[in-house]
């Protein structure tokens, strides 16, 4: 390597680090704070990240939190594949795969419409029913990276974690009661849970809360959801492509670097040959990669711009999670 390009690096190492470390920072805070009150880690982190929303001004942290709200976000997204495995899917046979396909195909096309009936664009409907359909806050944040840029991006993006980290918790806590009301089997109370609490923290509580038959059920069928993130991104990218909204003119990949990356590690993990210390330790970088790209999202929002969304994507938000339930409860009524 010539010293030039040497010397180029470090520069733009210098540049950088500011910036990132402000975020690391932030997302241990978060860390700490979600660990000793059992608050969603995403919450702590985004909240943490607006109160120093100065840093993300001109100044030297602003390259940095440019930077990690970007890419740091996409490395995250794309270490999300190694909690896949085909086996596991396969394990429940075809059922549980016909109902998440379906639920994040409707869920997604009914946000979408409903947007657009609230008058907002088709795209806020993909983030949101996205976040709600597959897998809370890493969908929303895997999907506003494949979306076009747009000036109001950001401000939805983050809304909508927000929105998932809430509906999520909440979730966690009404769900299995709706699970006992509906008297579902252990196992079809692990599908419902899996199929319609947004985070996989919060379905990993709530499934275990029940037995340790609807936990692994519960995880499964979230795992499950989880893989539908990549065919979701595509046609995210197929729609950008076709619409040419990205204001700079560059026409984005039909499938993402992060997406291919995700779909390498879903496969690797297949093989089996991937030690367990490995598959926890690329789990466990992947979010905090999500964690501190969160962070930085934060850093780079006012509050009172975010607070000036109005009651309409709230209402789109919690109409999303209720159609959710319903129809998961009706087709398990259906196949099962």
């Amino acid at each position: 390597m010539s010293s030039l390009a040497l010397a180029n690096i470090q520069s733009r190492v210098r540049e950088l680090a500011p910036g990132f470390v402000v975020s690391l920072i932030v997302a241990a805070a978060a860390t700490f704070l979600s660990e000793h009150y059992g608050a969603p880690v995403m919450l702590f982190a985004l909240l943490l990240g607006m109160s120093l929303n100065f840093l993300a001004a001109d100044g030297q942290c602003k390259a940095g939190i440019e930077f990690t709200a970007r890419s740091v976000l996409r490395i995250g997204v794309a270490l999300l594949g190694m909690r896949i495995t085909l086996e596991q899917i396969a394990g429940l046979g075809w059922k549980p795969v016909a109902l998440v396909v379906t639920l994040v195909v409707v869920t997604i096309l009914v946000s979408v419409v409903a947007a657009k009936a609230l008058g907002f664009q088709r795209l806020f409907g993909m983030l949101t029913g996205g976040a709600t359909a597959i897998c809370g806050a890493s969908a929303a944040l895997a999907l506003a990276a494949a979306l076009p840029n747009h000036p109001q991006k950001e401000r939805a993006t983050l809304f909508t974690v927000i929105g998932v980290s809430a509906l999520s918790t909440l979730a966690m806590i009404l769900y299995p009661m709706i699970a006992n009301w509906a008297e579902l089997s252990p196992q079809l109370a692990g599908v419902f849970l899996g199929a319609t609490i947004h985070d996989v923290a919060q379905v990993v509580g709530a499934g275990y809360s029940m037995s340790t038959e609807t936990g692994d059920t519960a995880t499964v069928v979230k795992l499950m959801r989880v893989a539908m993130l990549l065919p979701v991104i595509v046609a995210a990218a197929m729609i950008t492509r076709m619409q040419g909204a990205d204001p700079t003119g560059k026409r984005p990949p039909l499938l993402p670097m992060f997406a291919v990356g995700f779909l390498v590690l879903a496969c690797v993990n297949s093989t089996g040959w991937v030690p367990q210390v490995v598959q926890g330790g690329v789990n466990e970088l992947s979010r905090w990669c999500l964690v501190v790209a969160i962070s930085a999202l934060g850093m780079k929002t006012q509050l009172k711009e975010l607070a000036s969304v109005g009651i309409k994507p709230i209402l789109l938000m919690v109409g999303e999670t209720v159609f959710l339930v319903l129809l998961v409860l009706l087709l398990l009524r259906w196949f099962w």
